[in-house]
């Protein structure tokens, strides 16, 4: 690689869209106003679950733990995104590429646990209603978020040293626009088993294990669901579960497709594509998922706001 307009030997290339000139500036438009969205909805979803109290619940803390995981994992990825997309370079410094790499990996993993643990939530809430505040006691959900971050903690450090630790053979540049782990594999000049083995079993830990108890979760709720016969409850249980089932199938579809498929069987582009709507679709679809589906989440914007209204007045 040449150190020409500025650059180092420790930048990477970020290619992203290069070959595509005519999309990047339609990308770039996309990308912010999702971002923006991104912002503003995860934001709301915090703060509404913090100042009402009426959501000091297990469900609206995991969801919050969630919106601020959304938060982290798209701050990490877009703004050097668009500083590429909008200049001149498309370079990223060796330590912006480790970090990005590090998130993505990081917190990732811990979406993927944090899903699981928000489905057995709503597994104690409908089918052991009556000792859900005994099951789902505060102590107990600390625990869990603590495992899920401290579990894609631990995946992506495990990840990240091998795969750095990988021969580049001065290949410098990454045909993505962003530093994931699937086109940094594909810069190494060494064909590496055990990276495969390792990514294959924490691909089993990280998205079948938590999907499959999410399925089993979702399968004693639909058998328990099935013998409710009050429209009231049925209603209030759809909109609770139903927006967490449209998150889960968001998520894991596209990841499990990307990660958990033959590489082979995925053009450059296609995979591009996908990880760009995972990257900043998903996370921009969240917030508005549980708001649009959740009157609780709705009612409690409406009690807040008026509180705000002599404050903004002034």
């Amino acid at each position: 690689m040449e150190t020409s307009n500025g650059s180092s030997r420790t930048d990477f290339i970020l290619l992203g869209f290069s070959d595509r000139p005519q999309l990047e500036h339609i990308i770039s438009v996309v990308a912010f106003i999702f971002y923006i969205i991104t912002l503003v909805g995860n934001t709301t979803i915090i703060l509404v679950s913090y100042l009402d109290t009426q959501l000091h619940t297990p469900m609206y803390y995991f969801l919050s733990n969630l919106s601020f995981l959304d938060l982290c994992y798209t701050t990490s990825i877009i703004p050097q995104m668009l500083v590429n997309l909008w200049g001149p370079k498309k370079s990223i410094t060796y330590g912006g590429c480790v970090l990005q790499f590090f998130f993505a990996l990081d917190l990732g993993a811990t979406e993927c646990l944090l899903l699981a643990v928000m489905a057995y939530d709503r597994y104690a809430a409908v089918c052991q209603p009556l000792h859900y505040t005994v099951i789902m006691h505060p102590e107990l959900c600390q625990k869990m978020v603590l495992i899920a971050w401290l579990g894609g903690l631990g995946s992506a450090l495990i990840l990240c040293s091998l795969t750095l630790k990988l021969p580049r053979c001065g290949h410098w540049e990454v045909d993505n626009f962003f530093c994931e782990m699937p086109a940094l594999i594909k810069m190494a000049c060494v064909y590496s088993k055990v990276i495969e083995v390792v990514v294959f079993a924490l691909g089993v830990v990280f998205l079948l294990v938590p999907l499959s108890l999410i399925l089993i979760s979702y399968g004693v709720i639909t058998q328990a669901v099935m013998r409710i016969k009050s429209a009231v409850k049925w209603r209030k249980i759809l909109n609770t579960c139903g927006s967490h089932l449209t998150v889960v199938s968001l998520f894991y579809g596209t990841i499990i497709y990307m990660y958990m498929k033959p590489h082979t069987s995925t053009s450059q582009d296609e995979g591009k594509f996908l990880t760009l709507f995972y990257t900043i679709v998903t996370p921009s679809l969240n917030p508005l998922i549980y708001t649009l589906r959740n009157k609780d989440v709705k009612s409690a914007i409406k009690r807040i706001l008026p509180e705000f209204n002599p404050w903004l007045g002034k």
